[in-house]
């Protein structure tokens, strides 16, 4: 055989040529759910930080699903119910399915994300749920005093200084929070219960803020199957090929180095954790 023949038959042939896979997108939803991502904290999720990726995974020519990779204990209820909105519009417009893979915890608005997806699955060890709503912060009352600082607050309205964190805490207050609250609880009941319809178990526990591991959240309807991405993805679409979208970080967060250690960066990051902490994590 000549050099020229040997180099011949290396070359693909014409109708090989240019041949393209099915893809199966994947984005990453990593964080807690914030409209105000924290520089000193881990990674953080918003409808301004996903939408170029949810953009570009269902922008896929040859696109056969949408896989969620989720690793959230939850957040702001806003910014799940934006993203979660956002998904279920790409995914009637692309009329594609989409996944949802719960790694670590997919809990409060980390599991609304995960009912944007038709069908939802976790590993065993996932913790999945906690469908309630909670909320908190900081009581300086006694640290301004300490310092001899004079706190100056003028509001026009009876309740614009409600909560206030230097100000003593009011029932009156707490009971409009928990109104709120119980509002907001109603609304992600409404949510899961219209996207899992059926599969439900009909459980009192379902929306009692608890969590469950993988296997008991299949018997409760929470999730659909036991399983990783990787694994769901190769049985269902053998052929296709995975393309990971991740959504954009800040600059900071890119370069691998923190923002000053403002006292406000400082008390997001312990927000941070703390929502993390709930979870072992």
């Amino acid at each position: 055989m000549s050099v020229a023949d040997k180099l011949t038959s290396r070359l693909p042939m014409i109708g090989e040529r240019g041949e393209r896979k099915d893809v199966v997108a994947v984005v990453k939803l990593h964080g807690v759910i914030t409209p105000t991502p924290s520089p000193l904290a881990r990674g953080s999720i918003n409808l301004a930080a996903v939408e170029s990726a949810l953009t570009r995974a269902f922008a896929h020519d040859r696109l056969k699903a949408v896989a969620l990779q989720i690793n959230s204990p939850g957040g702001a209820p806003t910014q799940s119910g934006l993203i979660a909105e956002r998904i279920r519009q790409l995914a009637d417009e692309k009329n594609v399915p989409v996944l949802a893979f719960a790694e670590d915890v997919a809990a409060s608005g980390g599991y609304w994300l995960a009912c944007a997806a038709d069908e939802i699955y976790a590993h065993r060890t996932s913790m999945v749920g906690s469908i309630g709503v909670i909320s908190g912060g900081f009581g300086f009352t006694g640290l301004l005093e300490r310092f001899g600082i004079e706190r100056r607050l003028h509001t026009a309205g009876a309740n614009k200084s409600r909560l206030d964190p230097f100000s003593p805490e009011k029932p009156e207050d707490v009971e409009w929070l928990k109104r709120m609250h119980g509002q907001l609880h109603e609304l992600f009941v409404d949510w899961v219960t219209g996207r899992r319809g059926e599969r439900l178990s009909g459980s009192d526990d379902l929306f009692n803020g608890d969590v469950w591991l993988g296997a008991r959240a299949v018997e409760l309807g929470l999730i659909d199957g036991v399983g990783s991405l990787r694994q769901v993805i190769t049985e269902r679409y053998p052929d296709a090929e995975i393309s990971v979208a991740e959504p954009k970080k800040a600059l900071l967060a890119r370069l691998g180095i923190g923002a000053p250690a403002a006292a406000s960066a400082l008390l997001d990051a312990v927000q941070h954790k703390a929502a993390w902490s709930r979870f072992g994590l």
